[in-house]
């Protein structure tokens, strides 16, 4: 493509905040502490978890960089940013997560292959851009279509981004051609995050933004839009990012077996406690974040200092003075993540658990150990952390 290069090493990457958590530098995946993520209801883009495939792509002319789009019905289009840019602009908050979020804790149980994230491969943007919808029907397919009449069932995003996984060449995936051109599911291609112009670990120029899926899906640096017939037959969706039952391991695995993963399921963590905490007698504040997939809110959050044994309903909320309601589909901030709180005295050795329940009932699973897959993917078990009460020796 015009005005790109791909970095033959990884001497060119960008700068990145020094307090984030480095899981791998080449390529760069990171995530913040897990007590930043509950500072700001919008996570700054220092702080929103890097995942990264391989060397960041560099652009160098953005007045040349242009998408192509196949599989149209007359031959392909070119789509430069200044298409994009004269298409209505829309602004959608959404959390983004990494289908490995909490892959370490499952690796306690039985060692898993991937980036051993912590609880906070996760971060909630505000992303604007165009809606792919607006982009499909200017090139000929209209709104709410699920085929087209060359038999076009699923829209293919191909990356510049170069990665092992796929021999060297790019990074794809895919979603249903009726989620693409539905203007409800505010799929985004877009090019600003929190007000500013994307970055480059974030997709400068141009991203893809799926809400509601699990992250990757929202592919990043795009170089084209494929109508595809099938889904996308690339590796992170055939040979990765697939849920499988404990008993399966890397002897017996047959990924045809399942469907690549799409949505996310309901998932909760603390965030405000590390993992064993030593902390003062008296009242404590636990505080978290809970997201379902597919725009499905919140229903509650429960939190529990012995163990699970029993229960305390928290507070939820996303923006302060403003009510969170968890079924409003209306709703600007429905792709967003919500935040919990309790305030309780805990005893002198607990564990405290948190466990949230979405619109649809969907309720995390109590152990690790019933969820395990070879992959590390979607642990979404009950979010545990010990504490310890001491006396401060001030």
């Amino acid at each position: 493509m015009p005005g790109i290069r791909g970095p033959s090493e990884y001497s060119q990457e960008p700068p990145r905040h020094p307090c984030l958590r480095i899981n791998a530098k080449e390529p760069f995946n990171a995530e913040p502490p897990r007590s930043a993520l509950v500072s700001s209801y919008v996570t700054p883009v220092d702080f929103f978890y890097k995942r990264n495939h391989g060397p960041i792509p560099i652009i160098d002319d953005i007045e040349r960089y242009c998408v192509s789009i196949t599989g149209l019905v007359d031959h392909p289009k070119l789509l430069f940013m200044k298409d994009v840019w004269n298409l209505p602009k829309y602004t959608v908050t959404a959390t983004l997560q990494c289908a490995g979020n909490r892959r370490t804790a499952m690796s306690k149980t039985k060692t898993v292959k991937g980036v051993g994230w912590d609880v906070a491969a996760l971060g909630n943007a505000i992303w604007s851009g165009a809606k792919l919808a607006d982009v499909l029907e200017l090139v000929g397919i209209p709104k709410l279509t699920s085929a087209t009449p060359s038999g076009g069932k699923h829209v293919e995003f191909v990356s510049i981004d170069k990665c092992k996984e796929e021999n060297g060449g790019p990074y794809k995936a895919s979603i249903p051609l009726s989620q693409a051109t539905n203007p409800l599911a505010d799929v985004l291609l877009a090019y600003e995050m929190n007000g500013e112009t994307i970055n480059r670990d974030h997709g400068y120029p141009l991203r893809v933004v799926v809400p509601g899926v699990i992250g990757a899906r929202s592919v990043k640096w795009l170089d084209s839009i494929n109508i595809i017939a099938e889904e996308c037959q690339g590796f992170f969706m055939q040979k990765d990012y697939k849920m499988f039952p404990p008993s399966v391991n890397w002897e017996n695995i047959n990924w045809s077996t399942r469907k690549p993963q799409m949505d996310f399921p309901v998932q909760c963590a603390i965030c405000s406690l590390e993992d064993s905490n030593i902390v003062k007698p008296g009242k404590i504040t636990i505080k978290g974040y809970a997201v379902s997939g597919g725009g499905r809110g919140i229903e509650r959050v429960d939190v529990s200092i012995d163990g699970g044994k029993t229960w305390l309903e928290a507070s939820r909320f996303q923006k302060a003075g403003m009510p969170y309601i968890a079924d409003d589909d209306s709703s600007s901030d429905k792709w967003a993540w919500v935040f919990f709180e309790v305030v309780t005295d805990v005893p002198k050795n607990a564990e405290i658990v948190a466990k949230a329940v979405d619109i649809a009932s969907n309720v995390q699973p109590e152990n690790v150990e019933n969820i395990w897959n070879l992959r590390g993917i979607l642990n979404t078990s009950w979010h545990r952390v010990h504490v310890r009460v001491g006396h401060s020796n001030m």
